[in-house]
């Protein structure tokens, strides 16, 4: 595009202050009208009612939000470059002392990603698969018995001890166990991180650098421990090139790849890189598909025909004795098409992702609107994915429509390209495909052993949506049966 056409575009647009928005008070915006849990189901009202594109403001803070498919698509696609991270979250993640691939940005960001992606490509997950099955048996192992006393269980605090040591196997090859341990070891510290991010990322100013709250002291203490734990990884790998120099050319996890990066000559990454991925893959790793799995398995639970679909599919790849370790290979996993397509729909109706804020790094146009130099842009997620135009009766659980030739095309109307949870361009999740295979062996886990009687949650009420960084289900529990079983008296059939 030359520059005229780009200058006459500039001066047709809509300026921010032009946009439809809810009305903002003096001094705070529109902080009040905001439940911080809750404030990507308030930013989707406003988007009903002002439309694909609005602003809104927070104390001295000023956002312009797109709901539109197409426009978020451009923004996703246009980082690094036009688009970036915000400086809030680079600076509390720096803070944090995670200043990871994640929040990075510009060089920084650059130099992180071959040797991050690379430890999470598909060709490391399908040699990762023995070590997922083997901790996929140790949940079968836990929920059978809670099934035998009777017992319901907590299901986002399992899937999330459960995703954690995967991850650390993954990319640190460690074998922590949380799943087998009595004690919440690193999880009570994991646990503490995105809701105090969030938290500090919406506050209306940095007051934790003037002074700290007792909150804020009690997570510092926190941030302690998982330094703490992340040093002990770092001390391993170095034992372990040590005792196997040849693995500083072929490292055999992530963990072993950045360290000996690190100490190559003229390396450009330094040991806060490394300590950074370290505790972001451990936060991405946990709360994301933790929470994907959670809200698939109460949707299938309430979906009886998409259920038994689901069940007839793994019973055929799981046989004989429908264990994980059935699976042999990274392979059957792909024979798995149903369960991935009901994760497809699971994540377009409660993505874990719902918003996405980025700061502009120059002056641009997106969708019809000039978006300056250092603007706040907030993308929804879900709106585009659960609109009557995209999706047929789009409130419905219907996995059918991620499967067939339509779900594959490559056009700018496929679900695909409307439902996008892992983003999209190049900042897309380096994490999906670990993601993926974790959700499907779960999945086939649990459909091939047991019976769900119930997922509810603890009240009995209706699952609420909590956004904490991440958008988890609150509450969930879940009571199982082995398969063939008879139901106990009083228990669902």
């Amino acid at each position: 595009m030359d520059t005229h056409v780009v200058s006459s575009t500039r001066v047709n647009a809509r300026r921010v202050q032009d946009l439809p928005g809810p009305a903002p008070w003096p001094l705070l915006g529109n902080l009040l009208q905001i439940q911080r849990d809750r404030m990507h189901l308030q930013l989707e009202a406003w988007a009903q009612q002002y439309g694909d594109v609005f602003r809104f403001r927070l104390a001295n803070r000023r956002f312009v939000a797109f709901a539109n498919h197409d426009a978020i698509a451009s923004i996703l696609r246009d980082r690094p470059d036009v688009f970036r991270r915000t400086s809030r979250l680079e600076q509390t993640a720096r803070e944090f002392g995670f200043n990871g691939l994640f929040s990075s940005n510009g060089d920084d960001w650059r130099r992180q990603r071959p040797m991050v992606l690379s430890g999470l490509d598909p060709t490391h997950v399908r040699s990762f698969f023995p070590t997922l099955v083997k901790v996929t048996d140790r949940l079968a192992c836990r929920w059978q018995a809670a099934s035998d006393r009777g017992e319901p269980i907590d299901l986002q605090s399992d899937l999330m001890r459960y995703t954690v040591d995967v991850t650390a196997g993954l990319a640190f090859g460690a074998d922590i166990n949380t799943l087998e341990s009595r004690e919440e070891l690193i999880q009570q510290h994991l646990d503490k991180v995105f809701p105090q991010l969030f938290r500090r990322l919406l506050a209306p100013f940095p007051y934790w650098r003037v002074v700290k709250l007792p909150t804020d002291r009690a997570f510092d203490r926190h941030l302690v421990a998982l330094h703490r734990a992340v040093s002990n990884f770092i001390q391993g790998a170095r034992r372990s090139l040590e005792a196997h120099p040849e693995r500083r050319m072929e490292p055999t996890n992530l963990v072993e790849a950045l360290v000996a990066a690190r100490d190559r000559d003229g390396s450009r990454l330094n040991d806060d890189d490394v300590s950074g991925n370290i505790l972001t893959l451990l936060l991405a790793g946990e709360d994301t598909t933790a929470n994907t799995l959670g809200w698939l398995t109460w949707l299938l639970k309430r979906n009886p025909a998409a259920l038994a679909r689901a069940e007839a599919e793994v019973l055929a790849a799981a046989a004989p004795d429908r264990a994980p370790r059935n699976l042999k290979a990274h392979t059957d996993l792909a024979r798995l098409e149903y369960v991935e397509a009901c994760a497809n729909e699971a994540m377009r109706l409660r993505p874990v992702a719902p918003i996405n804020v980025l700061e502009a790094a120059c002056d641009t146009v997106v969708g019809g609107v000039a978006v300056p130099k250092g603007a706040l842009v907030v993308c929804l997620m879900r709106p585009a994915a659960v609109d009557a135009r995209h999706f047929p009766d789009p409130e419905a659980f219907r996995p059918e429509r991620w499967t067939g030739s339509d779900a594959q095309a490559e056009s700018s109307s496929s679900p695909k390209r409307i439902s996008m949870p892992f983003g999209a361009g190049p900042r897309m999740c380096p994490g999906r495909y670990l993601a993926i295979a974790e959700i499907k062996i779960v999945t086939a886990m649990l459909l091939a052993n047991f019976e769900i009687d119930s997922v509810t949650t603890r009240d009995g009420r209706e699952v609420r949506e909590r956004l904490a960084f991440a958008m988890s289900p609150v509450g969930l529990t879940m009571r199982l049966r082995r398969r063939g079983e008879r139901p106990a008296p009083g228990r669902p059939a």
